[in-house]
């Protein structure tokens, strides 16, 4: 049976809803506009004004931000390759999904998005957009129709065409999107098939998916409570490590095929693993890798623990943090510029960043700063590419949070700031009205970022995907941006005082 097939469907952990069922999708297509008027009577108010106040402040907070309408919710967002750069916007690869309630497939799909740079966009362009309209800078570029849905996407350092995807199944799928054949998903449409297929998993694996940023190695954990490791070296030829060899689209895999090319899997190739680590006692809910080593990485799940492992010393746990938090641990990631700094987001609204330097092996340390600014789960957290003390941090509460530790416990004099500010918080992405599942930093352009959100419980839409750049004005050092605003303040002064 292909995954996610016609297996009843178990609601799953981390937000997620219930695929609805054949029977129901007619009366809740009834019910939709009773439901829509009642819930926003219900629970709309709060959402509507706080983010109806985000909107209006828009051509403050931000450089520039792009809106994106989609039809079906996308549980994951990443960055591409670059594609192109021009004199006032540069197009790159968007990587995202639509997870469909049956009636058409379920796809990943391949995007070009124009990334309009810095100091580019005029405020009052930014600030007017529809919700219900799909952005111009995000053009569909290519679908995969997948087998079953897409839960996580990650891209392959060493080459980020190749992609891998976690669904409701134990397989890793590795696949070459430029390779792929562009597909129609209408209902009925045969799956795309999968470069490369990863085995190991003893039960479904679902969210808990990394790449190595050194070598071309992929980490899996799943409800088996078991991380995986994978090896896909020799898999992927030469031309991987160098992708100005192939131009997009192309064609021609640059994942090597099994056997004499006869076809003898029909779902594809198959890797086993190199390595099967024991250590959790529930769901594994996600991996990453120590960004200096593929020997080293880190897994958190359901049982509140945080594990450091290293492939070098055996299966076993290196350092096991028994009680990271008070909840189930839903997210992880090492800090790619302090291979010291760990962070983890939990069910318990909380974020907390570890020093690897003080846990020890009996299960015994203390997180450096435990970050308090959500109001529900945690779903991501992701360090910034661009400054070593910045991460984000996305939730059920809608919204996703910039926070930087060197502000941590710092005093401001600033009168502006609300004294109810969490430690650490400087800069709040509230454009999302439900649960934001996922989000990308931008390596390529600094400190732009993709957001998707599941809106389907909020607003009855599928979700919202959102590209945006806070103001520099708010993260620059504040005598640089006195500096700069001092030049305008004749200016500003002079327009103040005319009738």
């Amino acid at each position: 049976m292909e995954p996610g097939a016609t297996t009843p469907h178990v609601p799953k952990k981390r937000g997620r809803k219930p695929k609805p069922k054949e029977d129901q999708q007619q009366q809740q297509q009834q019910s939709a506009g009773a439901r829509l008027k009642e819930g926003k009577k219900a629970q709309q108010p709060s959402i509507d004004d706080k983010y109806t106040q985000w909107k209006s402040l828009v051509p403050v907070l931000y450089d520039w931000l792009a809106n994106h309408n989609l039809v079906w919710p996308s549980l994951s967002c990443r960055w591409g390759p670059q594609l192109e750069q021009a004199s006032y916007k540069n197009r790159q690869r968007l990587y995202l999904s639509e997870q469909t309630d049956g009636s058409v497939p379920n796809t990943l799909v391949i995007a070009n998005c124009d990334v309009v740079k810095s100091r580019v966009a005029a405020a009052e362009h930014i600030s007017q957009f529809n919700e219900e309209a799909r952005s111009p800078f995000v053009k569909k570029y290519k679908t995969i129709i997948h087998p079953g849905e897409v839960n996580r996407i990650r891209e392959l350092p060493q080459n980020s065409k190749i992609v891998a995807t976690h669904t409701d199944s134990p397989d890793v799928l590795i696949w070459d999107v430029e390779a792929q054949p562009n597909r129609h998903a209408v209902l009925g449409a045969t799956n795309s098939r999968p470069d490369l297929i990863l085995t190991g998993h003893q039960d479904n694996a679902e969210f808990a998916l990394a790449m190595c940023p050194t070598d071309p190695y992929v980490l899996s954990g799943g409800k088996d409570k078991l991380v995986v490791l994978w090896s896909i070296q020799d898999h992927i030829t030469s031309s991987a490590t160098d992708p100005a060899t192939k131009s997009p689209g192309s064609g021609g895999s640059i994942i090597k095929k099994a056997g004499d090319g006869s076809d003898k899997a029909a779902d594809g190739p198959s890797v086993g693993p190199r390595g099967i680590y024991s250590g959790h006692e529930d769901t594994v809910e996600d991996v990453a890798f120590c960004p200096s080593s593929a020997q080293e990485f880190c897994s958190v799940g359901d049982d509140s623990c945080l594990i450091l492992w290293d492939a070098r010393a055996g299966t076993s746990p290196a350092i096991k943090v028994e009680r990271a938090h008070n909840a189930d641990l839903h997210c992880v990631d090492w800090n790619p510029q302090d291979d010291n700094l760990i962070l983890t987001g939990s069910a318990d609204a909380s974020v907390c960043m570890f020093d690897r330097r003080h846990l020890t092996s009996n299960g015994v340390g203390l997180p450096v700063y435990k970050f308090e600014g959500h109001k529900a789960a945690v779903l991501c957290v992701q360090w910034s590419p661009d400054k070593a003390s910045v991460f984000g941090s996305s939730a059920e509460d809608g919204l996703l949070n910039i926070w930087d530790y060197e502000k941590f416990g710092k005093k401001t004099e600033r009168p502006t700031r609300a004294p109810s500010s969490p430690a650490g918080l400087f800069f709040q992405h509230a454009g999302h009205r439900d649960k934001v599942v996922d989000f990308h930093w931008n390596a390529s352009d600094p400190w732009t970022v993709v957001s998707v959100s599941d809106d389907c419980e909020t607003t009855g839409g599928g979700g919202t995907l959102q590209i945006w750049r806070m103001s520099d004005l708010i993260y620059r050092p504040e005598d640089e941006v006195l500096a700069e605003l001092e030049k305008f303040k004749s200016h500003v002064v002079s327009c103040a005082s005319k009738p």
